[in-house]
C-alpha cells in the first residue's frame, strides 16, 4: 500500500478538510503516515493568511523532498488557490490543487495533474464526508465555506469564494456519522460561520441550525466556532443558555477597539456595539469562555486609536485573546493603504495586548478554581496516573484517573487544592 502524509496549516476548516482527505485516501487503500517520516505522497494543505504561512508551505515542501526524493509532493489549500503559479515554480512541488479539488484528491493525485478551479464561481458547498478524526473524542464538522465580507486585511474570500452553506440534512447526517463512531463532541466550523443558511434555497440561520442539532441531541456536546460580533443574536444566546449540550464558549473577532480603525478595516460594527454585546453575553452565559481576536498595528493606527483598543480589551470580561501583529498581505486592500505602521511599533503594541491577554486568562482560570467542572477526557498518562481533558467552557483539566475514563465526560471538582500550572488552562485537582 502506498503511504500518504498530510500536513495541515491554518484554521479548523483546513483541519476538517485534511481529515476528510485522509479518510478518502484510507478508503482507497492508502496508508496514512506522519509527515515527519517516509511517504510516497506528501500533501500540504496550505494557509495563506500571512506571508509567513506561505513561507511555511514552501518549507514543508522542501522538507518532504529531503525525506523522500522520489515522493510526489502535492500542494493544496488556500495558498495553492490564490497563487498556484508561485507553487508550480518550486522544484519540490509536483502538482498544485485548489480548494475545490480536495473533493477529487485521489484521482488528481494518481494522475499527477495540477488543477485550480475558479473558486469564485462555486455556488454551493459540496460537503466532504468525514466519519473519523485524528482526535478520538472531539471532531470538527464543516457546515459553511467562503466569505462575502472582504475585510481590508483578509485574503480568505479570494481563497475560499463566496459564502456557501451545507444543507441542514447533510449537517445532521455528518453529526450522526461522527456520533456513530463514538465522538462525544462536535465543533461546528466555517469560514464565515455566522452567515450560515443565508444562501440556501430556503434561507435559514446559524441559530436555526444549532436549534435542530440541539433538539436531536446526537452528541453529548456541541461547540460553536468563531462567530462575527454582529451575528451573535439574542436567540442564539438564549438557546446556548438553556441547552444541555451547547458548550458555553464564544470566540468573537473584535480586531480593534477604535471605530476609526474598524471602519478602515471594513468591519461592520462599532466599539459601542461590541461593548453592548458583551453586556448581554455575561448574564446569559456567566461561566462561558469568551475569547476575541485583536490586530495590532493596522495601517494608520495612531497611538490614540491603539489606546482605545487597549482600554476596551482591559474593560471587557474576556477569558482570553488571540493577538495578531498586522502582516502586510499582498492582494488585500490593507497592503496598499498609506501610513503603514513601523514593524517595531507593531511588535511593541502586540506585546502590550498579550500582557493583557495573559492577565485575562489567569483571572478566568482563577475564577474556575473550587468548582465542579464537566471534563471530556481526551487522554491518560500512565506515568503520572493523570487524565487530561477539556471542560465545556474550554479549559484543559488534569486530574487523577484511569485509562477507562477516556472519551467519557467526568465531573471533576477542583476544590481549594486546585492549582493553575500554566496558562493553557490546566488544573491539577
Amino acid at each position: 500500500m502506498k503511504r500518504v502524509a498530510i500536513a495541515t496549516l491554518g484554521c479548523k476548516t483546513n483541519q476538517f478538510e485534511s481529515a476528510a482527505m485522509g479518510e478518502q485516501f484510507t478508503k482507497a487503500g492508502y496508508t496514512i503516515v506522519p509527515f515527519t517520516g517516509q511517504a510516497d505522497i506528501y500533501v500540504i494543505n496550505s494557509c495563506t493568511v500571512t506571508a509567513r504561512t506561505d513561507a511555511e508551505t514552501r518549507r514543508l515542501a522542501r522538507r518532504a523532498r529531503r525525506l523522500n526524493p522520489g515522493a510526489r509532493i502535492v500542494a493544496t489549500g488556500c495558498y495553492a488557490q490564490v497563487a498556484p503559479g508561485e507553487l508550480e515554480q518550486l522544484p519540490e512541488v509536483d502538482s498544485v490543487l485548489g480548494n475545490r479539488e480536495k473533493q477529487d484528491i485521489i484521482a488528481l493525485v494518481e494522475t499527477g495533474e495540477s488543477r485550480v478551479s475558479d473558486i469564485s464561481a462555486q455556488q454551493v458547498v459540496e460537503p466532504l464526508a468525514l466519519s473519523s478524526f485524528a482526535e478520538h473524542t472531539r471532531a470538527f464538522l464543516q457546515v459553511q465555506n467562503g466569505c462575502d465580507s472582504f475585510c481590508a486585511y483578509c485574503i480568505v474570500p479570494y481563497a475560499r469564494g463566496r459564502s456557501r452553506s451545507v444543507q441542514v440534512d447533510d449537517v445532521m447526517q455528518g453529526i450522526r456519522n461522527l456520533a456513530a463512531n463514538g465522538y462525544r463532541e462536535v465543533v461546528l466550523t466555517g469560514i464565515h460561520l455566522g452567515a450560515y443558511g443565508l444562501d440556501l434555497p430556503s434561507p435559514s440561520s446559524l441559530t436555526e441550525l444549532v436549534r435542530c442539532i440541539d433538539a436531536e441531541r446526537l452528541v453529548a456536546r456541541l461547540r460553536i466556532g468563531s462567530v462575527e460580533p454582529n451575528e451573535v443574536s439574542g436567540e442564539l444566546l438564549a438557546l446556548m443558555a438553556r441547552s444541555e449540550i451547547i458548550c458555553p464558549h464564544l470566540h468573537l473577532p473584535l480586531q480593534s477597539g477604535s471605530d476609526a480603525v474598524l471602519s478602515r478595516m471594513g468591519r461592520r460594527y462599532t466599539a459601542a456595539f461590541f461593548r453592548e454585546l458583551m453586556s448581554r453575553i455575561t448574564p446569559a452565559l456567566p461561566d462561558a469562555f469568551v475569547g476575541a481576536d485583536v490586530i495590532a498595528g493596522f495601517p494608520g493606527e495612531s497611538a490614540q486609536e491603539f489606546s482605545e483598543t487597549m482600554r476596551l480589551v482591559e474593560e471587557l470580561p474576556f477569558s482570553g485573546l488571540h493577538v495578531f501583529p498586522f502582516s502586510r498581505r499582498p492582494g488585500t486592500r490593507a497592503a496598499d493603504l498609506p501610513d503603514q505602521v513601523a514593524g517595531h511599533v507593531i511588535k511593541g503594541r502586540a506585546e502590550r495586548l498579550r500582557n493583557i491577554a495573559t492577565a485575562k486568562k489567569r483571572a478566568f482560570l482563577t475564577r474556575n478554581l473550587g468548582k465542579e467542572l464537566r471534563v471530556l477526557v481526551q487522554g491518560y498518562d500512565v506515568e503520572s496516573g493523570f487524565c487530561r481533558g477539556l471542560t465545556r467552557n474550554y479549559l484543559t483539566v488534569a486530574f487523577a484517573g484511569d485509562k477507562e475514563m477516556i472519551n467519557r465526560e467526568m465531573v471533576v471538582r477542583t476544590g481549594n487544592r486546585g492549582t493553575i500550572t500554566d496558562l493553557t488552562g490546566v488544573f491539577v485537582a
